[in-house]
């Protein structure tokens, strides 16, 4: 389920436009770095991770559709940040990823 989940992501930034290639670049190393993360995961967390992972993937459709909501995005963005709560203390470098990349989505306007 994770890697399903982390190729809709990765297929989601495939289509950020031509003229945010630079944020493209970031947030591919960004995902690469969370793949990583999660890879490292013990089994017990499985499902806290799963919940970061579908609200990454929802941050990343929204961001990428043609008529993205402000709102939505917040929302999933916002989402991120509350899933990644319980990480902080056991997983550190995985809370450091998930910040970047909602930062990078932010410096994205969105």
């Amino acid at each position: 389920m994770i890697k399903n989940t982390l190729s809709q992501i990765e297929s989601a930034i495939a289509k950020i436009q031509a003229g945010e290639s630079k944020e493209k670049a970031v947030l591919v190393s960004l995902l690469n770095k969370l793949k990583a993360e999660l890879s490292a995961l013990p089994e017990s967390k499985l499902d806290d991770a799963r919940s970061i992972g579908y609200f990454t993937e929802a941050a990343a459709h929204e961001v990428t559709r043609q008529n993205s909501s402000p709102q939505l995005i917040n929302l999933s963005v916002s989402g991120i940040a509350y899933a990644v709560k319980g990480f902080e203390a056991s997983h550190p470098q995985m809370v450091s990823v998930v910040n970047e990349l909602c930062m990078t989505l932010a410096r994205m306007g969105l």
